[in-house]
């Protein structure tokens, strides 16, 4: 197995580093270079897994060529070639993992959109009969496909801090009405398109979470999109209502670190070789599957 590559550095060029991400700086432009590393419980492990950077960057460049359509994207190039010195002379850790992209204004809201019952969304639902605080129908199960795809938005909470889940009408207050109004749309529609392309590959897109930007007074699709890391993707063939399905992503490790005496806090501990090869697969799985490509 190749070795992970958890660090990205470029000499002399300061970046902002996310869980998984280093976002450099170039110009009127944003260079984002996904890594190796893996979090889990907001936490990032020591040892990443091979190859994860390349599948997720490759992923969301496949989606945002799918999804022009319905809103524009920051991509400019994922050729290093492409890129403005120095960037382009660092191949060697930029190939396959890295997106020139432009610069927008982010807004501060993350743009949730849910087509199944579970996680959060089902321990609300089992609480108190509704989801993102909207009343649903009595009846549903666990993991169970609901009627309409619903937009749940949340906080973006700074690095180390858990995400909040908030009203649309909060979501209102935060960006405006008609921003608001836009954004449930444009997400709801990228939601509906992308799941079902995916079911066609034999994936259920469970529930993804969208950014976006704005650049000239238009709102742009950012960030990732529609990767295994932002969404939650079930294999369709062993889909089962009411029980909770294996996901393409970090299962694998969140599923070995509940075995654990840890309190979800850092340091991480090590993940064995196992557990990383386990959830390589699961990662190289969901790209060849939805772009019909081995990587």
């Amino acid at each position: 197995m190749n070795q992970a590559l958890t660090k990205i550095q470029i000499p002399g060029v300061p970046s902002r580093s996310g869980k998984v991400r280093e976002i450099f700086d170039a110009g009127d432009k944003l260079l984002f270079v996904a890594s190796d590393r893996i979090s889990a419980f907001d936490c990032v492990m020591p040892n990443g897994i091979p190859k994860k950077g390349e599948v997720l960057n490759k992923i969301s460049k496949f989606w945002f060529g799918r999804t022009g359509n319905i809103v524009k994207n920051h991509m400019i190039s994922t050729d290093v070639s492409d890129f403005p010195a120095p960037f382009n002379q660092h191949a060697d850790q930029l190939e396959g993992r890295s997106m020139l992209v432009k610069k927008t204004t982010v807004f501060p809201v993350e743009c949730i959109v849910r087509g199944y019952l579970i996680g959060s969304g089902w321990k609300e639902y089992q609480q108190s009969g509704t989801i993102g605080g909207m009343p649903l129908r009595a009846g549903y199960q666990m993991a169970g496909k609901l009627d309409e795809p619903i937009f749940t938005p949340s906080t973006k909470a700074e690095q180390g801090l858990h995400d909040e889940n908030i009203s649309f009408e909060k979501a209102k207050e935060i960006v405006g009405t008609e921003k608001a109004e836009e954004l449930k749309a444009i997400s709801i529609a990228l939601y509906k398109q992308a799941a079902e392309y995916a079911l066609t590959k034999g994936i259920i897109i469970a529930d993804t979470k969208f950014e976006f930007g704005e650049l000239d007074g238009e709102i742009i699709l950012i960030d990732e999109v529609l990767t295994p890391d932002s969404s939650r993707f079930w294999p369709a063939d062993t889909y089962k209502v009411g029980s909770s399905p294996m996901s393409y992503d970090k299962q694998f490790v969140r599923d070995y670190l509940e075995t654990l005496d840890w309190d979800k806090t850092p340091p991480a501990p090590s993940l064995p070789e196992e557990i990383i090869k386990k959830s390589q697969a699961k990662y190289l799985e969901a790209y060849e599957r939805l772009t019909g490509s081995a990587l």
